[in-house]
C-alpha cells in the first residue's frame, strides 16, 4: 500500500515536471544532479517513502507502547486479590508479558487431573486382597466413616490378616522414597516424594505396622509392637515407560522377596498364569474403585531363589556401572526379574476435588472452551470428576458411550479403530470398542481421526497417558485445529504439555515447582483459571484490539493528508504539517490517551464477565481484530483524511481575515489541518473508550492542552527570534486561531469525521448487537 501511494505520487511528479515544471525553472529549479522529469520522479518516490512511512505502524515506538500495555495487564494479574490463595500465601503470577491477549482467545484447555483438578492430598480408602474388596467402615449407627487411626482400630477385627500383610508389603516399596519426622506430640509425620506413597504408609501405620527408621541398606519397622529390621537389597526405579516400581528385600527370617506396584495394564502382563482367575476378580474391583474417582494401583510379589538373585545382583551392578548403554542394560535386567509375579491385590486412594472445580469447568464450557483432561489414572466412570460435573454418562473400561442427541459427549481414549468411532458419533447407540494403546491412536493416519472425533465433544478424557503422549495430544490439536491452546498442570510430568501449548499455566501445589517454573502464568487453585481467562484474558484481548484499531486509524488519517496534498503541490514531497507537529504527533499528542484506554478500558466489569461467560466467544473467533476490521479502519482513515484535507483547504481558499488581510497561506492551512486532525483523533479515542476514569480524562484533555500550549509557544515571536531557522511559523497560531470562520471549519471537519462513526455504531447496536451490547 505504501509503495503504491509513493509510485502514484512519483509518476505524478514526473508528469507534472514534464508538463508544468519547465515553466517554473526560474524560481523552482531542479535540484543539483536532476536533469530529467523521470529522474525527478525517482527521487520524489523515495522522498514520499520517508514522508508516508507512518502509514505502516511497525516501529520501535509502537513496540514500546505495546510492551507497556502488556506489562500493565500483567501487573493486574499479579495484583488480583481474587486470585490470591491465603492458605499457602500464594498470589497469581504472570511470568511473561507477551501472551496476555492470547488468554482471551483460548479454544482448548488441556488439564492434568491429580493436583490440578484435585487437592493432591491422598487418603487410603479401599483395597482388594485375594479377590475380596475391603474398605467400607461403618459406625454403630450404620453410617460410613473415614478410615483413620481410631476407625482402623475399630475395624481391624473385620479385616483378615492378609490385609495387614498386604499393607506391610506395599509400605516396603513406598519406603524407598520416604522420610519420617517425629512430632512434639509423639506422632510420626511422613514426607514422601509421592502423595500416594505417603497415604499408603500412613494407612499401614494406622493398622499397626509402623515405619520407624531407614538407612541406605535397612528398613526398621514396628509390627504390632515388635521391632523388625529388613534389608533393602535393590530398588527398580519407576519411569514413564515402565509405569511400575519394584524393591527387593530380605526379611529377618532370610526370605528374598520382590514387591512390585504399578498400573494394572502393565502389571497384568507380568503375572503368572496361575493368577488369571484372581486377576478377573481384581479387575472388577478396580473398575468399581475407578468408578468412585479413586486412584488405583496393583501390587504383586515374587519369591526369589538365592542363587539366581546373587547372579542377578552381580549383573545389575555391572550394568549400573557401565559407561555405555546403561539405561538399556538396566531395563533388560528389570524386565528379566519382573516376570511370573503373583498378584496380591490393588489399592484405591481418594484424592478429592479442589473447591470450585465443577463450577469452573461448567463456566468455561459455557464460554465455548473445549476441555481435555490428560491423566495417567485408570479409565473409569470417575476417572475424573470433570465428567461427573458436566455429564450424566459414564464410560467403563471396554466401552465408548456416545449419544448424538446431547451437546456434550464423554470420550475415553484410546480407541481402536478411531474411524469406527467417528462413524457412530451421529447415532444414539452405545457402541463397544476394544481398547488399545494411546500411542497407537497417535500414530499414522489415525491422527486426523483422533482429532476429528475428539473435537466433536466438549469434554475429552485421555487415560493412562505418559508425559510424552500429553505433549503429542496438544501438538495434534495445534496442528490440525489452528486454535489457541492452554495447558495446565502441577507436576514435572506436565512440563512437556505446558511447553507444547501456546500458553502454559502452572499450579503451585504438592508436587514441587517444576510446572510453575516452566509456565507462563501460575496460581494455586484451578478455579482461578476462569478469572484468568474470562476477566484478564478477555480484557487484555479487547484492549489490544482497540489499541491496534485506533493506531491504524489515526496513522491513516495523519498520513493520507500528505497524499492528497501532493496533487495540489506539484507532487513535490512537501509536507502538510509543521515539522515539529510531525515529530510530536505520535510521541506526545496521541500517545497517552491510547495508553490510558489500553490500560484501563473495560466493556463490562469483572462481575459481569464471570456471570456471562458467552462474552468470551468473540475473542475465540477473533472478531475484534481481523482483516475485515483492518479494512474498515483503513477506509475510515481514508475518509477522515479526505475531510481533514479538503475542508481546511476549502475554508482557506481565497479567505481573508475580518480586518481584510489574507490568511490563505501554507502556514495557516497547515495549522488548521493539524488542529482538525488532533481534535478528531481525540474525539475518536473518546468514542472508543467504554470505561472512563480520571486518568483517561486527564490524558485526553491534557494532550489537547499540551498541543495548544506547545503550538502557541513555538509560533511565538520570542521563539522565532531565538531559533529563527527552527520555528518559521511565527505568529501563525494567534493570527489563524483567532478567526471564527477557522473554528467553524474545524467544527465542520470534526462533525463530518465523527458523525458517520456514531451513526454506524448506533445502528449496529440496534440491528446487530454484540454480546457486550446485550449485557
Amino acid at each position: 500500500f505504501l509503495a503504491l501511494m509513493c509510485l502514484i505520487l512519483a509518476v505524478g511528479n514526473a508528469i507534472w515536471e514534464y508538463d508544468k515544471g519547465y515553466y517554473f525553472q526560474v524560481y523552482l529549479p531542479w535540484a543539483e544532479g536532476v536533469n530529467s522529469p523521470s529522474y525527478s520522479g525517482f527521487l520524489v518516490f523515495w522522498s514520499y517513502v520517508i514522508i508516508l512511512n507512518t502509514v505502516v505502524t511497525i516501529s520501535l515506538y509502537v513496540r514500546y507502547v505495546v510492551e507497556i500495555i502488556r506489562l500493565g495487564n500483567s501487573f493486574y494479574i499479579d495484583w488480583d486479590r481474587k486470585m490470591y490463595y491465603p492458605l499457602n500465601d500464594t498470589p497469581a503470577q504472570a511470568r511473561t508479558t507477551t501472551l496476555n491477549e492470547e488468554l482471551g482467545q483460548i479454544k482448548y484447555i488441556f488439564s492434568d487431573k491429580t493436583g490440578t483438578l484435585t487437592q493432591n492430598i491422598m487418603c487410603f480408602n479401599k483395597c482388594s486382597i485375594n479377590g475380596k474388596s475391603y474398605g467400607d467402615v461403618y459406625d454403630m449407627s450404620g453410617q460410613r466413616i473415614e478410615i483413620n487411626e481410631v476407625s482402623a482400630q475399630q475395624s481391624v477385627n473385620c479385616y483378615t490378616m492378609s490385609l495387614i500383610l498386604y499393607l506391610f508389603s506395599l509400605r516396603n516399596k513406598a519406603e524407598a522414597t520416604l522420610l519420617f519426622f517425629p512430632c512434639m506430640s509423639g506422632n510420626l509425620v511422613y514426607q514422601a516424594q509421592s502423595p500416594d506413597e505417603g497415604a499408603l504408609v500412613t494407612a499401614a501405620r494406622n493398622f499397626g505396622f509402623v515405619f520407624r527408621a531407614r538407612t541406605p541398606e535397612t528398613i526398621t519397622v514396628v509390627e504390632m509392637g515388635e521391632t523388625k529390621v529388613y534389608k533393602l537389597l535393590a530398588i527398580l526405579d519407576f519411569n514413564n515407560v515402565r509405569k511400575r516400581m519394584s524393591v527387593i528385600v530380605r526379611s529377618p527370617e532370610g526370605d528374598l522377596t520382590l514387591y512390585c506396584k504399578g498400573a494394572d495394564t502393565i502389571l497384568y502382563e507380568l503375572l503368572h498364569s496361575s493368577c488369571d482367575s484372581l486377576k478377573e476378580e481384581t479387575t472388577e474391583h478396580l473398575n468399581e474403585f475407578a468408578g468412585e474417582a479413586l486412584r488405583t494401583l496393583v501390587v504383586a510379589y515374587k519369591n526369589l531363589d538365592e542363587d539366581y538373585f546373587q547372579d542377578w545382583i552381580r549383573r545389575h551392578h555391572e550394568a549400573s556401572t557401565a559407561l555405555e548403554g546403561r539405561e538399556e542394560k538396566l531395563s533388560e535386567l528389570y524386565e528379566e526379574i519382573e516376570k511370573d509375579l503373583m498378584l496380591l491385590g490393588a489399592t484405591a486412594i481418594e484424592d478429592k476435588l479442589q473447591d470450585g472445580v465443577p463450577q469452573t469447568i461448567e463456566t468455561l464450557a459455557k464460554a465455548n472452551i473445549k476441555i481435555w483432561v490428560l491423566t495417567g489414572d485408570k479409565q473409569g466412570k470417575g476417572a475424573t470428576a470433570l465428567g461427573v460435573s458436566l455429564l450424566s454418562h459414564w464410560v467403563s473400561h471396554n466401552f465408548l458411550l456416545l449419544n448424538g442427541r446431547l451437546s456434550s459427549v464423554l470420550i475415553s481414549f484410546p480407541l481402536q479403530p478411531l474411524c469406527q468411532a467417528t462413524s457412530c458419533c451421529q447415532s444414539d447407540l452405545n457402541t463397544p470398542f476394544a481398547p488399545s494403546s494411546q500411542a497407537y491412536a497417535l500414530e499414522g493416519n489415525l491422527e486426523v481421526e483422533l482429532v476429528r472425533t475428539a473435537c466433536m465433544c466438549k469434554v475429552v478424557i485421555c487415560c493412562r497417558v505418559t508425559p510424552l503422549q500429553k505433549a503429542q495430544v496438544v501438538e495434534l490439536v495445534k496442528k490440525y485445529k489452528k486454535a489457541v491452546t492452554l495447558a495446565i498442570g502441577d507436576g514435572a510430568n506436565d512440563v512437556s504439555m505446558i511447553k507444547t501449548a501456546h500458553i502454559g499455566v502452572g499450579i503451585s501445589g504438592q508436587e514441587g515447582m517444576q510446572a510453575v517454573l516452566s509456565s507462563d502464568f501460575s496460581f494455586a487453585q484451578f478455579r482461578y483459571l476462569q478469572r484468568l481467562l474470562l476477566v484478564h484474558g478477555r480484557w487484555s484481548y479487547i484492549r489490544m484490539c482497540k489499541f491496534l484499531k485506533y493506531f491504524f486509524y489515526k496513522n491513516f488519517a495523519f498520513t493520507l493528508v500528505h497524499f492528497w496534498y501532493g496533487f495540489f503541490s506539484g507532487f513535490s514531497a512537501q509536507t502538510v504539517y509543521d515539522e515539529w507537529f510531525i515529530t510530536l504527533y505520535n510521541l506526545v499528542y496521541t500517545s497517552l490517551p491510547v495508553l490510558g484506554m489500553s490500560l484501563f478500558d473495560q466493556d463490562v466489569d469483572d462481575r459481569w464477565s464471570m456471570l456471562f461467560p458467552q462474552l468470551y466467544v468473540p475473542g475465540q473467533q477473533n472478531l475484534y481484530f481481523n482483516k475485515m476490521v483492518f479494512v474498515k479502519c483503513m477506509l475510515q482513515g481514508i475518509y477522515s483524511s479526505l475531510i481533514l484535507f479538503f475542508i481546511p483547504y476549502g475554508a482557506m481558499y481565497n479567505t481573508v481575515r475580518s480586518d481584510g488581510k489574507a490568511i490563505a497561506d501554507y502556514q495557516s492551512f497547515a495549522l488548521m489541518a493539524q488542529t482538525c486532525l488532533l481534535i478528531v483523533v481525540s474525539v475518536q479515542i473518546g468514542l472508543d473508550t467504554s470505561y472512563w476514569t480520571v486518568v483517561n480524562q486527564f490524558f485526553i484533555w491534557g494532550s489537547l492542552s499540551v498541543y495548544f500550549a506547545i503550538t502557541f509557544t513555538m509560533y511565538s515571536d520570542g521563539m522565532y527570534l531565538i531559533f529563527t531557522a527552527s520555528f518559521p511559523f511565527v505568529g501563525t497560531a494567534r493570527n489563524t486561531l483567532s478567526q471564527p470562520n477557522v473554528w467553524l471549519a474545524i467544527f465542520l471537519s470534526i462533525t463530518l469525521c465523527v458523525l458517520p462513526v456514531v451513526g454506524f455504531r448506533f445502528l449496529k447496536a440496534q440491528l446487530k448487537p454484540t454480546p457486550s451490547d446485550k449485557v
